[in-house]
Formats: C-alpha cells, sequence, structure tokens
C-alpha cells in the first residue's frame, strides 16, 4: 500500500480569545506561508486530522479552512498524494522571492495611471479642508439641525419600504423629489424648470463632473473665476480642458476681461450669487453681459449656487438661469450646505434639450441615485420642514456673521480686509504681509483650521489670505478663535 506523505506542520499560532474564528487563523496561516515561500509549490501539507491533532483543536475548523484554500486555489488535492500546495502558483510567490534579470535587477511591470489622473495633485494639498477646528470651511450648525424630525421621516420610509424601493430608480432620480425642488426652486430662486429638467446627483462636484463630460471635449477652452474653487478646475483637468483665468472684482466675474482673453471659449463656469472664495455678488450688467457672450457664441454657463439660501442684508439674489431666455445655463445646487454634507445630494437643471445627453452619461457613470434619502427629503421639502429650517438656520447664521465680522475687525483691525460678508457661510480675509500656507500649518497646532486664499489662484503672484467658514463654530468660541489669528498674524 502507497503511504501518503503526511506533510510538516506549519508553525501555527491560535488565540483563543481573539474575535477571529479558529477556521480563520489557520487559513491565514498557511496563506501566510504561501506567499512568503515558506510553503512551496507542490509539497504536502498534512491530513486534517493529522494537524487538528498537533495544534489541539477539532477536526471542524481544520476541515473549514482547507476547504477555503482548496477553493481559492491555495492548495489542490491529487488522489493517492492526499493535499499539496497548488503547483500551478507563480514561481515567485512560492519561492520567497521576485524573478530576477541580469545582474541582479528585479523585473516589474511599469505602474501606469492614466495621463488625465497623473495630473491630478494628491488630496494632502488639500489638508486645511479636513483640518478640524474652528472656521473650517463647509461645516454647518450641527447642533441646530432637526436631527429628530429627520429620523423619524427616515424611520417612516424604513417602516414602509416595499419590494419597489429595493430596485433600481430612475436616472434622473426621484420624481417627488425632483417635483419638490422644481417647486421651491421656481420660488425661492426664480428658475423657469419643471420636474423633467431636474436631475439628483451626488452633490455639486459630481453635477460638475456630470456637466463637463456632456458639453465639452478634451481641449476645449473655459472660463473660469479668478480667484475661483480649484475642485472645478480640477474637474476641468481630468477631462482634458483648459481653464481660462478670467478676474473677479466687486462685481463678479469680468465678461470684458473673458471675451478678450479668449472670445471662444465653450464654457463658464461660475458661483455668481456668492462667489467663492471671496464672496462678492455679481452685478446685474456682468449677469446680462454672460448671457449674452453665451448666446452670440454659443457656449454654456454652468451656474453654481452652492450657499445662495443665506443673504444678511437682501433677500436672495435670482438665479442667472433665470435670467436666461434661450437656455444656456446649466445650473448647479447641493443640500450639503443647507442641510449637512454627508447627505451628499445635489441637483441639476439642464435645458429640455439636453436631458437625454445627461440620462445617457448618468445611465454609464452610476446608473441612478440612492433612493432612500431622496425619498425622506422629498418629504423634508413637502411637508415644510426645508423652509423653516432655512428661515431659522439664516437667522442663526446672521448671528454668527455679526459675531465674526465684529471680531475680525476687532481683532485684526488694519492688519486684514474683511470681504463676502453679506452672503453665505464664510468670509474671506485679506492679508496685509505673510504667507498664508504657512501660517494655516502653525494655525493647525492650535486647533484652528485655515484655509489658504492663494491656492484658488491660477496666477503665480496670488493674493494672501484666508476663507474662513463660521457656520461650524459657536457664538462663544469665535472671538476667542479670532484671538487666536491675531496672535499668529503678529508672530509672522
Amino acid at each position: 500500500m502507497k503511504r501518503v506523505p503526511s506533510g510538516i506542520v506549519p508553525l501555527i499560532s491560535l488565540d483563543r480569545r481573539s474575535p477571529q474564528p479558529l477556521h480563520r487563523q489557520i487559513y491565514n496561516a498557511y496563506r501566510s506561508a504561501i506567499l512568503s515561500g515558506r510553503l512551496r509549490a507542490g509539497e504536502p501539507v498534512p491530513s486534517t486530522r493529522v494537524l487538528a491533532a498537533e495544534i489541539h483543536v477539532s477536526r471542524f475548523p481544520v476541515l473549514n479552512a482547507y476547504a477555503q484554500l482548496l477553493a481559492e486555489g491555495y492548495f489542490e488535492g491529487r488522489v493517492g498524494a492526499g493535499t499539496i500546495v497548488s503547483k500551478s502558483l507563480p514561481d515567485q510567490i512560492t519561492t520567497g522571492s521576485p524573478p530576477t534579470v541580469a545582474r541582479g535587477l528585479v523585473r516589474r511591470a511599469p505602474r501606469r495611471v492614466a495621463k488625465m489622473a497623473a495630473v491630478l495633485p494628491p488630496p494632502t494639498r488639500f489638508k486645511w479642508s479636513y483640518q478640524s477646528g474652528a472656521f473650517r470651511v463647509g461645516l454647518i450648525a450641527f447642533d441646530q439641525f432637526p436631527l429628530r424630525l429627520w429620523a423619524s421621516l427616515v424611520a417612516r420610509h424604513c417602516r414602509n419600504s416595499t419590494a419597489r424601493s429595493f430596485h433600481y430608480g430612475h436616472t434622473l432620480g426621484s420624481f417627488a423629489l425632483r417635483e419638490a425642488i422644481a417647486n421651491y426652486l421656481k420660488i425661492a430662486r426664480s428658475l423657469h424648470c419643471t420636474p423633467e429638467q431636474v436631475m439628483i446627483v451626488s452633490g455639486s462636484q459630481q453635477a460638475l463632473d456630470m456637466s463637463v463630460r456632456v458639453l465639452l471635449d478634451p481641449g476645449s477652452s473655459v472660463w473660469v473665476e479668478e480667484p475661483g474653487y480649484r475642485l472645478a478646475r480640477d474637474v476641468l483637468s481630468l477631462i482634458g480642458c483648459r481653464a481660462v483665468p478670467v478676474p473677479v472684482n466687486e462685481e463678479g466675474l469680468d465678461v470684458a476681461i473673458g471675451i478678450k482673453r479668449c472670445p471662444h471659449a465653450r464654457a463658464a463656469f461660475v458661483t455668481p450669487s456668492h462667489q467663492f472664495p471671496l464672496g462678492v455678488t455679481m452685478s446685474a450688467t456682468r449677469r446680462l453681459q454672460l448671457i449674452e457672450w453665451a448666446q452670440r457664441s454659443g457656449a454654456w454657463i454652468l451656474e453654481d449656487d452652492y450657499d445662495s439660501e443665506y443673504r444678511y442684508e437682501s433677500h436672495p439674489i435670482s438665479s442667472l438661469q433665470g435670467l436666461d431666455a434661450n437656455s444656456r445655463v446649466i445650473y448647479i445646487g447641493t443640500f450639503s450646505k443647507v442641510l449637512f454634507p454627508s447627505l451628499r445630494l445635489g441637483y441639476l437643471v439642464v435645458p429640455p434639450d439636453l436631458v437625454d445627453h445627461f440620462q445617457n452619461v448618468r445611465w454609464v457613470m452610476d446608473l441612478c441615485p440612492t433612493a432612500l434619502y431622496q425619498d425622506v427629503l422629498a418629504d423634508f421639502i413637502s411637508e415644510g420642514h426645508f423652509a423653516r429650517h432655512i428661515r431659522r438656520m439664516r437667522s442663526h447664521y446672521g448671528e454668527l456673521r455679526t459675531c465674526m465680522v465684529d471680531s475680525l475687525h476687532q481683532e485684526l483691525g488694519s492688519m486684514v480686509q474683511v470681504m463676502g460678508d453679506k452672503a453665505g457661510m464664510h468670509v474671506t480675509v485679506i492679508l496685509k504681509k505673510g504667507r498664508d500656507t504657512e501660517i494655516a500649518k502653525r494655525a493647525a497646532l492650535q486647533g484652528l483650521s485655515l484655509w489658504p486664499l492663494s491656492p484658488s489662484y491660477m496666477s503665480p503672484a496670488p493674493r494672501q489670505g484666508f476663507i474662513l467658514g463660521f457656520a461650524g463654530v459657536s457664538k462663544a468660541d469665535i472671538p476667542k478663535a479670532v484671538r487666536k489669528i491675531r496672535n499668529l498674524l503678529a508672530s509672522d
């Protein structure tokens, strides 16, 4: 009778107090031994009975571990030969070292990425935007959000889920939410739109990405505000478009300079109601000039209306889309600022003749948006909670804004120029001296999140300053945090 070799029992250290099951620990031990080259192709392994006896466990976890290793191809069973390490595994894995070529050089396949992806800077460049602390841009007053009400709406939809709730949705999104948004925009933002023109997206960033994919080609020129929203420029870079910086002054984007620099640009990306980052409002003259240029040249206007609900000295400014009689404007909105950022719901309002094109691109990108929070938000709007929440937050943020501006003037005085304080959830300060990125690094050590202004410019000589979000800071903490900024500037 032929004797089946029992194989060498590898060192398997079991921790019976670990939450990881015994069979998984056995599996991991064998897999590690094979990948490190300690067990080589063709080597026999002990039978399940032998191994169970050696490591003092029942046979069941060993059987489960062997079954998984066989299923994944690390082991193979041979008639009359028992279980062995698979002979089909690559040599460089089971010998414990990579293959070599002449002169000891290691042959490695090049790690290639697309040219478009390679042009993007690393996310760590924006480390100040992720730094927790006072004045972080994009935060909301979480303690003011009607969490119990929101939770009750979520619970209601979870309880009332049907089989249809688990199916794919419409590429444009929930009709109930699109109808609620269209009704709100017609009243609050003077838009001309129907629910059929509204598309639900995962925030304004996806809205911009989708718009660029539908409307532009690699090499297209696009006006961008200078200074402006850097992530918008990154989207254009990813598609292969050319960003043309157009300066912003107290009236917003200077259309005349844009025409002079690039009269045949394919599109313009603007934040007219509350320019990011300077916070100015585009004048009526500039708005009409921009729309007239777009109509004459056949260009598109991408209007990002990210926090227009919050104005403190006047009513919200009407949208560009509401002035456009020739369907040249794609309107972008988001709930990240008026509700909360992790909701990741935004929307597009597109001209009727472009709806099919946007749907086609959406189908390729992610089919449709997630359903649950669309349904919750539709109820939140249609039942009047959204309008009440905005009124309440406009008052609350107005108090924070006043406290912020007063503290900046009192503590910093002539050291800075304050801009953009009439609307939104941030103000911008222009420094008279100092490098904003260096100061921001030091500020992070003191619990401050200061977003430097200079990276918002494309020019080699940007203005220095900070974008200061005040919505997520308590009224009591604002003066103390501003005093920290004063000390940082004084020591610079």
